[in-house]
């Protein structure tokens, strides 16, 4: 390019202009990486792939009665806080890439649903264990289950 349309720059300059550009190319490559994934978590692209890694998450963590999005030692009103900065901080990453990194329980889902799939499957290798005792943790999930439901009906 310089020798069709000489900047007369120095060789120092023009090294620093590549490394602004390597930079600003890095920069604007995570963040498009982080948008489309970010989409996908809107459920505005493809993500069926997400869904289903989603519903096995969920569903193993509730057969180890541990709590669907982790533990965190903000109080629930952080929480909410971290919740309503990042909700949407995707579609404005061309200007701020906002991550969150907060454990809350604000997601907008439903969480019966990974209850009710922990049930069925309990009930599933219950049924395939041809009668051996796995009615407790069968009658655990359920109590769960209903009094999420409870909650989120409140």
């Amino acid at each position: 390019m310089e020798v069709f349309a000489p900047s007369f720059v120095k060789p120092p300059g023009i090294a620093s202009a590549m490394r602004l550009a390597l930079a600003g190319g890095a920069i604007a490559g995570f963040a498009w990486i982080w948008e489309t994934s970010s989409l996908r978590f809107y459920g505005w692209k493809e993500n069926a792939r997400e869904v289903e890694m989603d519903m096995r998450e969920m569903v193993d963590k509730v057969k180890l009665g541990e709590p669907l999005y982790g533990h965190s030692q903000l109080s629930p009103y952080h929480q909410g806080v971290a919740a309503r900065n990042s909700r949407y901080s995707a579609l404005f990453t061309h200007a701020l890439i906002w991550p969150n990194f907060v454990n809350h329980p604000y997601h907008g889902v439903d969480t019966t649903k990974y209850y009710q799939q922990a049930e069925r499957e309990l009930e599933d290798e219950r049924l395939r264990n041809d009668g051996h005792d796995s009615g407790s943790i069968t009658e655990a999930v359920k109590d769960k289950a209903k009094s999420v439901f409870q909650q989120q009906k409140a």
